[in-house]
């Protein structure tokens, strides 16, 4: 058969997930690419601040987030720059979040004892429970008081995406209680450790109180990074074991969905969402990251370089963070959400106290 007249050359096999890889890579390289300057930038002023202090007063993570909420405020990124911004907030933050296990000693673990796994699961409750309570005191609709009560106990946003479907939650009320989490999470970042060198904490109390306190993981090492690395590995497996209490808090809730929507003609609660959403693939790596250093199944040669590679997404994460942040959002949120929303963070600070006090946590 003539050479012109054969069969078309089947395709590569693969050939069309390289190409999406590759498109995939050009859609987010410039909004990864604008958080590697304002990372850069937040690396630079560090820098400066050593030259003129003699050591640096504000971590390269809180001033990515600051850099990159001032530019944000003053400029809204297009659209050209959004996927970029997303995926670094998202997917490099869980990536660091993963290599951060492998700088988890399962000493650190020990040393934290079942009365505060135990603690970390009332204060969540307790939270939920008074935050809401304080909600309603305010005015707040049951399914709002109920979101942002969930918001300011588990995990600020996620909590309440997650929560939201469980108690068909209005998406009006899921907008105004996101609103707030994302400039006040920046600023309890920015106050903690305020809080944590005036109350003379330990690294093990402070990293406690920050797992406890603050909404998400990479924000949790961020404020806990200005006292030191104890701190830094004790707040983020609190603040894992708290994200774990969504799903129980989601299960107990599909339960009670029914009463709220009682008043509401034909509305059916939805189901829980799958325990594999309730625990997303970063902690399920974080948890395996920490039982392979436990075991001595990675090289201590790699253990420095996935350190410092965690520290260089986190920060990114945190430029992306910033970038997503636009200070006016706050006019928005409303009166009402807002009280609500920083009554039951005081409260929960100070339920955090008392465990970490109650348990003699040192």
């Amino acid at each position: 058969m003539p050479r012109d007249a054969a069969a078309p050359a089947r395709p590569v096999p693969g050939f069309p997930v390289v190409a999406a890889v590759l498109a995939r890579i050009r859609t987010v390289l410039p909004g990864v690419a604008l958080c590697a300057v304002v990372t850069a930038l937040a690396f630079a002023a560090v820098w400066g601040e050593a030259r003129l202090f003699g050591e640096p007063w504000l971590e390269a993570l809180v001033l990515a987030i600051l850099i990159g909420t001032a530019l944000r405020t003053m400029w809204t990124p297009p659209a050209l720059w959004r996927p970029g911004i997303a995926f670094s907030a998202k997917i490099l933050l869980e990536v660091a979040v993963v290599l951060l296990g492998a700088t988890v000693s399962a000493a650190t673990i020990l040393s934290a004892g079942p009365a505060l796994l135990l603690g970390i699961a009332a204060v969540v409750l307790v939270a939920v429970a008074a935050g809401c309570g304080i909600g309603r005191l305010l005015g707040l609709p049951p399914r709002m008081a109920l979101l942002v009560a969930c918001g300011n106990a588990i995990c600020g946003n996620s909590a309440i995406a997650a929560v939201a479907p469980v108690i068909d939650a209005d998406g009006g009320d899921v907008a105004a209680a996101i609103a707030f989490t994302a400039v006040l999470g920046v600023a309890v970042v920015l106050g903690l450790p305020l809080i944590g060198l005036g109350l003379q904490l330990s690294g093990v109390q402070y990293g406690a109180l920050a797992g406890l306190t603050v909404y998400a993981v990479p924000q949790v090492i961020a404020a806990a990074a200005p006292l030191g690395s104890t701190a830094v590995q004790v707040g983020t497996l609190v603040k894992l074991v708290r994200v774990l209490m969504l799903g129980p808090v989601c299960l107990l809730l599909s339960l009670l969905a029914p009463r709220l929507n009682k008043d509401a003609p034909g509305a059916s609660p939805s189901a829980a969402p799958p325990i594999h959403h309730l625990v997303p693939w970063f902690i399920q790596g974080f948890l395996a990251m920490i039982a392979l250093r436990s075991l001595d199944l990675i090289p201590q040669a790699a253990l420095a370089p996935m350190g410092h590679a965690a520290t260089l997404l986190t920060v990114v994460s945190m430029a992306a963070l910033g970038l997503g942040v636009d200070v006016r959002t706050v006019a928005r949120a409303g009166g009402r959400v807002t009280a609500a929303v920083i009554l039951s963070l005081l409260m929960l600070g100070a339920i955090s106290l008392g465990l970490i006090h109650a348990i003699g946590l040192a």
